[in-house]
């Protein structure tokens, strides 16, 4: 089962994160992360990624009819290894020698354990997860069902108050700004990152708290771009605003829901908020609407704004 958060590497040693649960076409969808670099591997960013694949193994590039977007696939065939979040986590866990990251992410998790919290459904994605990271490395903590996920958000905010852990700082959250690259002011970021309750600091480090669904998705409805919108209007509904992808219903008379598959617009908005949304108007062949927020990890020109 691969599940979004898990990375898969390939014969050509190219590390891929998934993007989503079960299968399309036989192949996981997922998009490239990182690739061979002397002995180990080296980051790259959505353009790079693209780019590098298309000149060197264009057979890994995917259109997804379910999604109708551009992204990245792999079949089983040419899965070498399959890098999941919980038994990495248990393995560093129960290793004798830590690295700096390593350490924090162990004080991290005895926090978390001393607050009820069971280790059991945590994960580690990110550097952390194929033995990347370096001294400035975030933490990227993988939460394996919605209460957990909330539980862990509730037990940061109270482990903030008590001085545990630390709020992300001024130059903190700027970097996290830049990396997001983001069509929101700096202002509107940081007022809408900062109640969301899923990063802080532990020793100077950041950590990003992620959650994933224990649900099997049975079916996906494809979908299908109109076109782009912009539009106001009120959430009736957040339960899943932090799913992958997030997904927020509104009042609308034609519109059902706002979608984002980009990090930055996760629980964006709580329900009886006023939104203003940028993106593209999709259709789903039952003539369901709904608007998609980052039809690129970038979402040039897309954004959820809460209007106060």
């Amino acid at each position: 089962m691969f599940v979004a958060k898990d990375f898969i590497e390939t014969a050509e040693g190219l590390v891929f994160a998934v993007v989503g649960q079960g299968m399309e076409a036989d192949k996981v969808l997922c998009f490239l992360r990182y690739v061979p670099h002397q002995d180990s591997w080296r980051k790259v960013d959505t353009d790079v990624a693209n780019d590098f694949l298309k000149q060197h193994h264009p057979h890994y590039l995917h259109y997804s009819q379910v999604l109708d977007a551009h992204l990245h696939a792999v079949s089983k065939e040419k899965i070498s290894k399959h890098h999941q979040p919980k038994q990495r986590f248990q393995q560093l866990l129960q290793a004798d020698n830590h690295d700096p990251v390593e350490q924090d992410l162990l004080s991290l998790a005895i926090l978390f354990q001393q607050h009820g919290l069971n280790l059991a459904n945590i994960g580690i994605t990110g550097s952390l997860l194929i033995g990347v990271q370096k001294q400035s490395s975030d933490i990227d903590v993988v939460c394996y069902g919605r209460d957990v996920f909330h539980q862990c958000r509730a037990v940061t905010a109270g482990l903030i108050a008590d001085g545990k852990l630390q709020d992300l700082t001024d130059r903190d959250w700027q970097d996290s700004y830049n990396r997001r690259d983001c069509e929101l002011s700096f202002d509107e970021y940081v007022w809408h990152e900062q109640r969301k309750a899923n990063k802080a600091m532990i020793n100077g480090r950041k950590f990003d708290l992620n959650f994933i669904c224990n649900q099997t998705i049975d079916h996906v409805e494809g979908y299908q771009k109109v076109g782009p919108i912009t539009l106001q209007c009120q959430v009736i509904d957040d339960t899943y605003g932090f799913d992958y992808p997030a997904e927020f219903k509104i009042d609308h008379e034609h519109i059902i829901s706002i979608v984002s598959f980009t990090a930055t617009y996760t629980g964006q908005a709580l329900c009886g908020e006023t939104v203003l949304v940028s993106g593209m108007l999709e259709q789903s062949s039952q003539g369901h609407q709904r608007i998609v927020v980052g039809s690129s990890r970038e979402a040039r020109g897309e954004f959820i704004k809460v209007l106060s």
